[in-house]
């Protein structure tokens, strides 16, 4: 694959008023990901007594996470891709669909997106932990 597809694209794209929306979507798509997933694993884990490890714990954790996945991509499909992953993002760069500018955005709002899920998990559990 040539290099030659990956576009840098403009610094004042940084600016720009549907970067900024799309940047702001991801960041609201992971930090629904990261919450109801990691939150559903918390409380399953919690009202279980540790039983999240068994069978019908692992489906269910599955499950929580594939729902949460499914709503973070649709809330974020139109307008920014729903990439909710920086793997995704990272692909789409080397694929020439987004240049490196919007790639960084992305990332910045991807990692903040989970950095402030983990930070509401930790206020609203009372500072439960996962395992």
């Amino acid at each position: 694959m040539p290099v030659s597809r990956i576009a840098v694209g403009n610094p004042a794209e940084f600016g720009q008023p549907d970067a900024l929306k799309a940047a702001l979507a991801e960041f609201i798509s992971v930090l629904i990901f990261v919450f109801a997933g990691e939150g559903s694993g918390m409380a399953f884990d919690k009202l279980t007594d540790g039983a999240s490890t068994t069978p019908a714990g692992l489906i269910a954790a599955a499950l929580a996470h594939a729902f949460a996945l499914f709503v973070a991509v649709s809330i974020a499909a139109n307008i920014s891709g729903g990439h909710v992953n920086p793997a995704v993002t990272f692909g789409a760069l080397i694929g020439g669909n987004i240049t490196l500018i919007r790639s960084i955005l992305y990332w910045i709002a991807q990692l903040l997106g989970a950095v402030v899920a983990c930070l509401l998990l930790r206020f609203a559990t009372g500072g439960l932990v996962s395992h």
